[in-house]
């Protein structure tokens, strides 16, 4: 059976250590930020994650399925070249997979209700561009793990 990054992302045995691994990325690519601009999204993260703690879990288990989705003509192409280090494959698409990625959060900004954070999305949207494609790496290597776990 050919796996689909929906199968091996989204089973309901996989899923919870799937959402508590991609914590685990964002929470690593903000550590890892630098900079006076890292120092502002190590700040307002630690800021939000305070206010409310469950937001990155959130987040991630409702944008998943859209993510996957995104993600699945890279993945499907990844394996019909015989890949080896997914990560390494979207680091070469470094523009064409973030903005795959990123297509969904624009859609989720432009569905929004709110002017303000339409705004602040919009603003926030460049710099975002950039931290996506300097996690596509570790992205890769996570779903390269749960495709080998969902082999077995």
């Amino acid at each position: 059976m050919t796996q689909t990054l929906n199968t091996i992302l989204l089973d309901p045995a996989r899923r919870p250590t799937v959402i508590a691994d991609l914590q685990t990325l964002v929470d690593q690519e903000v550590s890892d930020s630098g900079g006076v601009s890292g120092a502002l999204i190590k700040g307002g993260y630690a800021t939000a994650k305070k206010i409310k703690p469950n937001l990155v879990p959130s987040a991630v288990e409702k944008l998943l399925p859209d993510f996957a989705t995104a993600l699945e003509p890279f993945y499907a192409d990844y394996r019909a070249q015989g890949g080896s280090d997914f990560g390494s494959y979207l680091a070469g698409r470094p523009d064409q997979a973030a903005n795959a990625l990123l297509s969904v959060t624009d859609s989720k900004a432009q569905e929004t209700s709110s002017d303000a954070l339409r705004k602040a999305y919009n603003g926030m949207r460049p710099k975002g561009q950039k931290s996506v494609e300097a996690a596509l790496p570790r992205l890769g290597a996570l779903i390269d793990r749960h495709a080998a776990a969902a082999s077995v």
